[in-house]
């Protein structure tokens, strides 16, 4: 066995992510509510918006079909007439955010995520966009995006929203294979990517994104080189290649159209990455932070360079803001001190807001020892190291943790340095793992049962 399987076999375990500490899991909910949120909101608010804006996450959760391979919140409908009563939602909680507010807020950074936000008409979205920015400012160095389905995004959404100011767009590919397509119920030829990515350079997009994901069911290592080949024809600006997480004991996700053991597993699945990872660095793309590359033109490869990147709920930004508010079902807003999530069922969210209430159902404050944590485990997630240095980043459990990164110090994955850590080569892959060493939470009550995907 070569000393890369033996690591992975090693540290494949199940692990959080990180876009968020402490993780969703362990969120103290019993000491938290909507007017702690509050509180907490207008503080980051107060500190930072004016220095910095804010960011918005918009979620857009329906979609005409449903992919297996997905753990976002959405709802399957063909339904389009839920479109409008949906946007009156979302801008009424807008409204209701503005109300508490004192100033007007900055926007530096929108995201539509979803479900599919090109399942709404070009109609319903310029009516979203123009009610949000009705009540705000548009920051100096603003960045606008979304994701779009390449089957559906025409080029009139396209337009439309650049018009409206958004510059990057990113598209789920996932991969070209159509055996594999068919297994995650997501069904896109290539000729359907070339064209909403042409359109978008043609328009003047800026960034353009490609998602691939490496573990898929039925995949190998053909496929992925394949569709690394066909992605790199057409050149986005960046991409994200991440892991499929296999969570099929969370009811109703569709995970259900392929067995377990046509999950490729192990040394395969890091042959994936691995293969894969080589062919887009040979191709001019960077790694950034985890299973994120981008061409050195892109803001995404600039901010990592400059180490001011920043990861949150909407995973890795280039535009770092302390305070980001989401709008729409289970959307997590962050203030930094707090987080807060939406109500999950359309019937709750629209309940909630008729009664005039910012739409939040649970959250958690963060203590003094959370704040420290999740500085580290951003630095680690953002720039691959992280330091103590400054006291103020020192913590009672220190000793204990670096006692536990001895071993992947051993494996050669960091170094451990008299007052930092630093991530090698080798070690990038396994920044899961080493976060995990760090989170004081998870070390204090490992789970029962499986709520997390497998790091590797």
């Amino acid at each position: 066995m070569t000393q890369a399987n033996s690591l992975i076999q090693k540290y494949n375990v199940a692990g959080p992510r990180y876009t968020s500490y402490p993780t969703v899991p362990y969120w103290e909910e019993q000491d938290f509510n909507l007017a702690l949120w509050k509180q907490s909101l207008k503080r980051a608010f107060d500190e930072s918006n004016a220095s910095e804006g804010i960011s918005l996450y918009i979620h857009l959760p329906f979609c005409e079909s449903l992919c297996t391979f997905c753990g976002c919140h959405k709802k399957v409908t063909k339904k389009h007439e839920m479109e409008q009563p949906y946007i009156q939602a979302v801008l009424k909680e807008w409204d209701l955010y503005c109300q508490l507010l004192v100033d007007q807020p900055i926007i530096k950074e929108i995201h539509l995520g979803g479900g599919t936000p090109t399942f709404f008409s070009v109609e319903h979205l310029t009516q979203l966009i123009q009610g949000i920015l009705a009540k705000a400012k548009i920051a100096d160095e603003y960045e606008f995006s979304f994701e779009g389905h390449p089957n559906n995004t025409t080029r009139e959404h396209l337009q439309a929203l650049y018009d409206l100011g958004f510059r990057r767009v990113s598209y789920g590919v996932q991969d070209y294979n159509e055996k594999v397509q068919k297994a995650i119920h997501r069904i896109q030829p290539f000729a359907h990517v070339q064209q909403v990515t042409d359109w978008a350079r043609e328009i003047g997009y800026t960034s353009i994104s490609h998602d691939l994901v490496f573990g898929l069911p039925f995949q190998d290592l053909a496929d992925v080189l394949h569709t690394i080949d066909q992605t790199n024809s057409l050149k986005p600006d960046r991409l994200a290649f991440y892991s499929y997480a296999h969570v099929p004991w969370i009811k109703g996700n569709g995970q259900r159209g392929f067995k377990d053991q046509d999950v490729p597993k192990d040394a395969l699945k890091r042959q994936l990455y691995e293969e894969g990872k080589k062919k887009l660095l040979a191709q001019g793309y960077h790694e950034i932070g985890m299973d994120h590359f981008a061409l050195t033109h892109d803001k995404m490869y600039q901010a990592f360079q400059q180490e001011n990147l920043h990861r949150n709920f909407m995973g890795y930004t280039s535009s770092k803001t302390q305070v980001m508010i989401g709008l729409g079902l289970s959307s997590i807003s962050d203030s930094w001190y707090s987080f807060a999530q939406n109500e999950k069922t359309l019937e709750d969210y629209y309940a909630r807001l008729e009664q005039n209430e910012i739409p939040v159902y649970r959250g958690h404050v963060l203590t003094a020892e959370d704040l420290v944590i999740r500085q580290h485990i951003l630095n680690l997630m953002c720039t691959f190291t992280t330091s103590w240095q400054d006291q103020t980043l020192a913590f009672p459990e220190l000793p204990q943790v670096l006692q536990q990164l001895q071993e992947m110090q051993k494996d050669g994955l960091l170094s451990i340095e008299s007052d930092r850590i630093q991530i090698t080569e080798q070690g990038k892959p396994f920044v899961r793992n080493i976060c995990m060493a760090f989170d004081l939470r998870l070390s204090r009550k490992m789970p029962n049962n499986r709520i997390f995907s497998m790091t590797i």
